[in-house]
């Protein structure tokens, strides 16, 4: 039973959870000017690993009854009968009131930034449905952490916070749609709309358009945030290893395509220990 909640949260598949928690630290160096306590990174790093969990649990709820007819998907627990659609919603309640235990440590702004954090997590699963842009909405849901480091440093919601949202919604749009190439034949089938379906043939231009967008943001808040050096160097990395993983990509092979999605979370390690030097030896 342990295996089967394991296999629920994708707990042996820690790609989905780093590419969330390197863009919320980032925002916790840089809302905190590079001091902040341990006890806030703690919060945000645990409260990321538990909201993305909660995350993946709602998501195969939601998916129950397409995720058999999908390749990479249908070993499921859900799918394989090895929990039940009740399991997995409690386990989504019991994940998402263990973060909001985490959140109600800060402030009380903070508790209430966190109920969008709630709406958005419930939401993007459901929304494949009605739109071929569900990245979007998980984009939004994974850049929420990033609004709430801000509002539990204390420090207003203006353009730099703005623009280390906006980028991590781009490269969000850019991985996840990576992601939905590797299923698009047979999301095709069973009818689940993705950007990947949206953009046709152009998909993988679409990927670099969006990191691109992405890589421009978070070089205008790094230097707007004060970020010198070490920050500028962890950009150059960053750019290359976007233009090594196109050059890794073959899209008639599923393989290719998700290798490239799971090795994103070297970006945001990129930039994040990049920030921590600029900030730790001020390189500026």
């Amino acid at each position: 039973m342990l295996s089967a909640y394991l296999d629920l949260i994708r707990f042996n598949r820690p790609a989905g959870w780093l590419v969330l928690v390197w863009p919320t630290l980032i925002a916790v160096w840089v809302a905190n000017a590079g001091q902040p306590s341990v006890h806030m990174v703690v919060v945000f790093a645990l409260g990321v690993f538990l909201t993305r969990s909660a995350g993946c649990a709602i998501n195969d709820y939601a998916d129950r009854h397409w995720d058999g007819d999908v390749e990479r998907t249908q070993h499921r627990p859900l799918v394989t009968g090895a929990l039940t659609p009740r399991q997995a919603l409690g386990c989504f309640a019991v994940l998402m009131l263990a973060a909001f235990g985490l959140v109600l440590t800060l402030s009380p702004a903070t508790w209430a930034a966190s109920v969008v954090a709630v709406g958005l997590a419930m939401l993007y699963p459901f929304t494949k449905r009605f739109t071929h842009y569900p990245q979007f909405f998980l984009g939004a849901a994974f850049s929420w952490g990033i609004v709430m480091a801000f509002v539990a440093a204390g420090e207003p919601i203006g353009v730099n916070a703005l623009l280390w949202f906006v980028a991590n919604l781009c490269w969000t749009l850019s991985y996840d749609t990576l992601y939905a190439m590797v299923d698009k034949p047979d999301d095709l089938k069973v009818g689940i709309k993705s950007t990947a379906i949206a953009f046709g043939d152009h998909d993988q231009r679409m990927v670099g358009a969006f990191q691109g967008l992405a890589w421009l943001c978070w070089a205008f808040a790094g230097w707007q945030a004060g970020l010198g050096l070490a920050f500028a160097l962890g950009m150059g990395v960053a750019a290359n290893l976007f233009v090594n993983q196109h050059k890794s990509i073959d899209k008639s092979d599923r393989a290719t395509l998700f290798a490239a999605f799971t090795v994103n979370h070297r970006v945001g390690l990129v930039i994040f220990v990049a920030t921590v030097l600029d900030y730790a030896f001020q390189l500026r």
